[in-house]
């Protein structure tokens, strides 16, 4: 049967697994009358909550006898090093884009990322039936930008589709038929070419996905590049430096039929295929039989540009509500995940139970927070930080910086270029984009985003819609204003009070309510004043043997500010932490004890003059 390996690329939110959710249907992988799920390949927890993709991930189906292997890939450019390890394994390239927002930063990133691996992509403009669609304009915009991203004469020849995803129908014409996929499916057939690889030299295969499973342990996903791959044949693993990590047998050989994977006896080059019984096999290791002379090549991964403290929680109520709460297990489960997501860096820190943790950004680290969360890890996260670079040939300072995307409603366009330019952004472009709104675009350094964006949500009154990528390295911008406000700490221990939290409302924003959990040094709410304040949370009412002559006051609480994990990382300052546990988040100071804190702050105000 013939072969064709497509992955299906584009912005955040702009269809692509609604797209596949319909391709698995038209293309017969369903029973007729089966119960379908939406969005089939977003199989993960946090995927479904969040309504993004973020792992990569494999299914097929037939089409005219013709087997099409489909790489559903992440929208988000914190999962971009997903994007990049796919594109090893395809031959061709969907490239999805909304109708109605046109190219945005993550088009750029995995189109530029496509074409450069030599693939000429089809594009589908999606969401055609969109009321406030444009589809002439985005398809120029598209054009631009294969040219702009240095597209050769034949990649610029891409062919367009325009197709409605949800509606499931696809047409060469923008007002045709419209009636299924069909037309789309035979692009691919006619487009794509099929992989054309030595199917007689020694098995040789990259893995690109690696993932854990219950009953076969370690899976490793590639497509193989050369020869055969047989159920129990014997096989060595190879480093990129050529280095031999381990030797074993393929106990499992598993093939993609629709959304499953099945095993099977033989599967040959050109194929994409999911093995098991090999130990020490990562990403991008070669699989290999004996014989193989050496290691197939590999593209390298972009490097992380933010990195954050995972520390051993070490507050009062540390390992009451966690099962996993021991740097050993903590270290095991970081490690694990490095294994599997070449975006991520870890290594040991300076400070004893802690380790850096670095990715691409707030988002991806987010989501690794809250799968350790709800695997039932404790830990406490210090404040995101860039990670800075020399100059090789000034030898200076250089940060990341990020062109960011911004579409917000005309009146709250001031609002915004003053809070970019205070975070040092440097606008780059500013358009109407229809509709009453302003397209924005900045450069800006990487920490100027952190903890902005809800910011930016309250400024344009949640209308803003913002979008980011990693530009490349700049000279450092010098201090960057950060929150403005102190905090208010607790001196106590116990539980809050309904009593003293009347009393502390009026001294700014409160995080807890009446019966929360505290402790010394713990952050009960934002301050009025850019300075800190003690207070005592669980300070009761004196009673007397004098009644009153009318009831007490009413004392109404005004609901606190709750946080989600990303906001509660944004929000802290270098001094404090975010404690993550299975059942809460809180804030609290880096050092409990109120002399330590002051010995603290000398010591960095010393260091600062020093400077």
């Amino acid at each position: 049967m013939d072969i064709r390996n497509i992955a299906i690329i584009a912005h955040v939110d702009h269809g692509k697994t609604t797209l596949v959710d319909q391709l698995l249907k038209q293309s017969g992988v369903y029973r007729e009358h089966q119960a379908v799920v939406e969005r089939a390949l977003d199989r993960n927890e946090l995927e479904r909550e969040r309504g993004i993709t973020i792992l990569a991930k494999c299914a097929s189906v037939v089409w005219r006898d013709t087997r099409i292997n489909i790489v559903d890939t992440p929208g988000h450019a914190d999962f971009g090093g997903e994007v990049e390890r796919i594109l090893n394994m395809v031959d061709g390239a969907l490239v999805l884009v909304d109708a109605a927002e046109g190219v945005l930063p993550q088009t750029k990133f995995v189109v530029g990322k496509a074409l450069a691996r030599g693939l000429k992509p089809i594009v589908v403009v999606n969401k055609i039936d969109r009321p406030d669609g444009r589809p002439d304009e985005v398809h120029e915009e598209i054009f631009d930008l294969f040219a702009a991203l240095g597209a050769s004469d034949e990649q610029l020849d891409f062919p367009t589709v325009f197709a409605s995803g949800r509606q499931g129908w696809a047409d060469m014409e923008l007002h045709g038929a419209r009636k299924d996929l069909a037309p789309l499916f035979d692009l691919v057939l006619s487009h794509v070419k099929a992989p054309k690889l030595d199917k007689d030299a020694p098995f040789a295969m990259v893995a690109s996905i690696l993932e854990y499973d219950n009953f076969l342990g370690r899976v490793l996903t590639g497509r193989i590049e050369q020869g055969r791959a047989r159920l129990n044949m014997p096989v060595k693993v190879l480093r990129q430096d050529g280095t031999v990590v381990e030797t074993g047998r393929l106990t499992k050989l598993l093939s993609f039929r629709g959304l499953d994977r099945l095993t099977v006896e033989e599967a040959e080059a050109g194929e994409i295929i999911a093995v098991a019984g090999l130990s020490e096999a990562t990403i991008p290791d070669t699989l290999g039989a004996p014989e193989l002379a050496g290691p197939l090549m590999a593209i390298p991964v972009d490097p992380p540009t933010l990195t954050m403290t995972f520390r051993v929680n070490d507050s009062p109520l540390g390992g009451r509500e966690g099962k996993k709460v021991t740097s050993r297990q903590i270290r095991d489960r970081l490690l694990r995940e490095a294994e599997g997501n070449v975006a991520i860096k870890i290594t040991e820190s300076a400070e004893s139970e802690a380790f850096e943790v670095a990715g691409r950004g707030e988002l991806q680290l987010g989501v690794l927070i809250e799968t350790m969360r709800r695997e039932g890890f404790e830990l406490s996260i210090g404040r995101p930080r860039v990670l800075t670079r020399q100059n090789p040939e000034t030898g200076e300072r250089e940060e990341p910086m990020e062109e960011v995307l911004i579409d917000v409603d005309e009146p709250y366009s001031g609002i915004v270029v003053e809070k970019m330019s205070k975070r040092k952004g440097e606008m780059q472009d500013m358009r109407p984009s229809g509709g009453g709104k302003v397209r924005l675009t900045f450069i800006m350094p990487s920490r100027g985003l952190i903890g902005y964006h809800g910011e930016f949500l309250t400024d344009t009154r949640g209308s803003g819609v913002m979008n980011r990528l990693f530009h490349g390295y700049g000279p450092w911008k010098g201090p960057i204003e950060g929150r403005r406000n102190g905090s208010l700490i607790s001196t106590e221990g116990g539980e809050a009070i309904q009593y003293a939290l009347w009393y502390l409302q009026e001294r700014g924003t409160l995080f807890v309510n009446p019966g929360d959990k505290v402790y010394v040094g713990l952050i009960l709410g934002e301050h009025s004043r850019d300075s800190d304040l003690d207070v005592n949370p669980i300070k009761e009412k004196k009673l007397t043997n004098i009644r009153a002559a009318g009831k007490d006051e009413a004392m109404l609480l005004i609901p606190p500010r709750r946080m989600s994990l990303e906001q509660a990382i944004a929000y802290i300052e270098d001094d404090e932490l975010v404690e993550v546990t299975p059942s809460a988040i809180r804030l609290r100071k880096r050092y409990l004890d109120p002399n330590e804190r002051k010995r603290f702050e000398k010591r960095r105000a010393d260091a600062e003059q020093a400077a």
